[in-house]
């Protein structure tokens, strides 16, 4: 048995940083399950066609096409049983950590998009600008400049989730589940594509955060940071 992970990645074929491919590849190796990873760019939609999606992840097992970060989580879930559990007999609470993490994805966002732009494929420079130009309703100059001070504030709001683990050593407690892989995404991801240092030292997440890029032989500190 084979699977096949389609990936998103940079100029640097190594640099991987999307935040729901990053879900979907812990999830992988929760339930230790070998996968080949397939790099994937912005502009590349035929190659994933067959899913349905213009979105990685997507995931094709045993010759099945399955997009959509969430939805490989259950299909994994429910397929292979023998395997470590994801949720742990909680799905609907990871279900919220997921949604949890969506929210993350956009707040960081201003924070790193043009610094996002400076690690896409050459190919992918104009459509990553103008898709997400549409979606912001103005230049990404502006939206990093109206953000410029916002890093603080950004912070303050992570406090209910510096709660969590705050005496546990992950949100799924004393191991991770696909909670800590939602929530690990969005840092993973600017980690990935920024300079910027969106967690202090000293912060609680900062070490969870440590935790889990040490996962799974190091999977997370295998790819270059900026």
């Amino acid at each position: 048995m084979t699977l096949f992970l389609y990936d998103l990645a940079g100029s640097d074929e190594r640099r991987r940083f999307s935040p729901y491919c990053w879900r979907t590849r812990f999830a992988l190796a929760h339930k230790e399950l070998a996968v080949e990873t397939i790099p994937w760019r912005f502009t590349e939609k035929e190659a994933i066609a067959p899913s349905g999606q213009t979105k990685v992840p997507v995931l094709v097992d045993d010759g099945e096409w399955i997009a959509d970060s969430w939805t490989i989580a259950v299909h994994l879930e429910r397929k292979y049983t023998d395997r470590p559990s994801l949720f742990a007999g909680a799905q609907g609470l990871s279900k919220i950590y997921s949604s949890l993490a969506d929210g993350l994805v956009a707040s960081i966002f201003p924070f790193v998009a043009l610094d996002v732009l400076s690690v896409v494929h050459d190919r992918d420079v104009e459509y990553f600008r103008k898709s997400r130009e549409e979606w912001v309703g103005k230049p990404l100059e502006d939206l990093v400049a109206d953000h410029s001070s916002g890093i603080q504030g950004f912070r303050a709001n992570l406090a209910p989730l510096r709660a969590a683990v705050a005496n546990q050593p992950f949100f799924g407690g004393d191991r991770p589940l696909y909670a800590d892989y939602a929530l690990f995404g969005p840092f993973q991801w600017a980690r990935c594509a920024s300079r910027l240092t969106l967690l202090d030292e000293s912060d609680t997440l900062r070490a969870w955060f440590e935790r889990m890029l040490d996962l799974f032989g190091g999977l997370g500190r295998h790819v270059p940071a900026c």
